[in-house]
């Protein structure tokens, strides 16, 4: 007894994570994830135009706010609970073990798809902008997996080296959105100044549920920062302070990106530039204000943000592997930890190889990397996001109820509870419209929706079976003893 306890020691021991990241680090790969330019340049046309057009700038501070309220609870489960599992760990703390299992595989899921999103839509900008400037045109898969490459290679080595590159790229990133505002305010705009994109009737024009669900999914990632808990000095302050900062930072930045983005064409003429010219709405305007060399510079910059948002996910989905195999619920291999780097390296070679896969399906398949594999994979993450959360919502409410646990009345009940009926509500408006968002195929929709529950499903009947195992075991071991 004293020998197996003395080994399971040392094996929980030596599968910590190890990293001196602190709340700086934690906010840069947060914001990363959320890719800000990638957001601005990116999404924000599209949202403009199926959306609310001139109200897209309201529907990104209805997300932050819901997503703030959200974060209350998270924060003080942060406290309690310090797991590299993030919504994993809580779901499995508030809920028990196999809605933990089915929470934790939504989340692979959803961070697996939106990295194969992100190298397809990464993959067809570097393309356009390596053309732009007298490079070659290769096939897109090409840049893909040169991508997928540089981020193993990161992904392997230390968290502190990862939150180092993302952070300069971020700040150049956020440099570049903050001076499009300011040269469109300082301007005035096409037609001046206004305020009506952050009025009701803006936001309930057209098709807000497009825009929510725009928004929302702009906001995926955000969960990191408990995903690195482990690799901070100071977790139980680190993470709630890093959450409040990321999730005001994104809204406000978003919100301000966007509606320079608006007036720069004017709040009646937005929704129809839009919609000719999507795919350049923001680097016109990036043109007009600030110069053709400030634009050419905003479609290199978003060839990076890309890249720092594959990095983010990469280092968040080893990281959930890791945490499952540290469970019990994954091969053990999965939770050796790099003796210099601190770093989940199995975990992180398995990420790259199942990007690799999943890029290569649609490669082999002759897919368009923008409107299929961008277009699908993100529309499955950003339900199988929401579908986490609240769950994570639910369980954060049920464990404050046990006793011992903090009673502070807002942070345990009244913020989880709005938070997760804010989260349910967006939940609906997606999947209402969740047709739209895949590129049409209702057929496909359906599919897509059911794996999504199946995969939810599949994992909590194998952890109830896991976990009969284990008793099985345990019982049979008090037995012999």
């Amino acid at each position: 007894m004293i020998g197996q306890s003395t080994q399971k020691d040392v094996a929980q021991a030596g599968s910590r994570l190890r990293g001196s990241i602190g709340i700086g680090g934690i906010v840069f790969l947060v914001i990363a994830a959320a890719a800000p330019l990638t957001a601005i340049a990116g999404s924000l046309p599209v949202m403009i135009a199926l959306g609310d057009g001139s109200g897209a700038p309201m529907a990104y501070l209805i997300a932050a706010v819901v997503l703030l309220v959200f974060s209350v609870g998270y924060a003080g489960m942060s406290s309690a609970v310090t797991d590299t599992g993030a919504f994993y760990a809580y779901v499995t703390h508030g809920l028990g073990r196999s809605p933990g299992l089915g929470a934790a595989a939504l989340a692979v899921l959803a961070y697996t798809t939106i990295q194969a999103a992100i190298y397809g839509l990464a993959a067809s900008t570097l393309d356009g902008v390596v053309e732009k400037f007298g490079g070659p045109h290769l096939p897109w898969w090409v840049w893909a997996f040169t991508l997928m490459a540089i981020v193993a290679v990161l992904g392997y080595r230390s968290i502190d080296l990862g939150a180092r590159v993302l952070g300069i790229l971020l700040v150049a990133e956020i440099a570049l959105i903050v001076a499009l505002s300011v040269g469109v305010l300082i301007k005035g705009g096409a037609h001046g100044v206004d305020v009506q994109s952050f009025t009701p009737s803006a936001f309930l024009s057209g098709s807000p549920g497009i825009a929510l669900m725009f928004a929302i999914g702009s906001f995926v990632g955000f969960e990191a920062t408990a995903i690195y808990g482990e690799e901070t000095s100071n977790p139980k302050r680190s993470v709630p302070i890093a959450t409040y900062v990321a999730v005001i930072t994104i809204g406000v930045l978003y919100a301000l990106g966007s509606w320079a983005v608006v007036l720069a064409y004017g709040s009646d003429q937005v929704q129809s530039a839009a919609q000719q010219n999507s795919s350049g709405l923001t680097f016109v305007a990036a043109t007009k204000f600030l110069g053709g060399a400030a634009s050419d510079v905003m479609m290199v910059m978003l060839v990076t943000s890309l890249f720092a948002a594959l990095l983010a996910f990469h280092n968040a989905i080893s990281r959930y592997t890791f945490a499952l195999s540290r469970g019990g619920f994954a091969p053990r291999r999965l939770m050796a930890v790099h003796p210099k780097h601190g770093s989940p390296h199995q975990g992180s070679m398995l990420q790259t190889a199942s990007a690799f896969v999943l890029v290569a399906v649609f490669a082999l398949a002759g897919a368009d990397p923008v409107l299929q594999l961008f277009t699908w994979m993100a529309g499955v993450a950003i339900v199988a996001i929401l579908a986490v959360m609240v769950l994570t919502s639910i369980a954060i409410v049920v464990y404050f109820t046990r006793p011992g646990t903090d009673k502070r009345l807002w942070h345990t009940r009244i913020a989880p509870v709005l938070g997760g009926l804010g989260l349910v509500g967006i939940t609906i408006l997606v999947i209402g419209n969740f047709t739209t968002l895949i590129g049409g195929s209702r057929t496909l929709a359906y599919v897509f929706l059911a794996a999504i529950a199946a995969t939810f499903a599949a994992a909590m009947v194998a952890g109830r079976i896991l976990e009969a195992k284990r008793n099985r075991h345990a019982s049979t071991s008090t037995t012999i003893r």
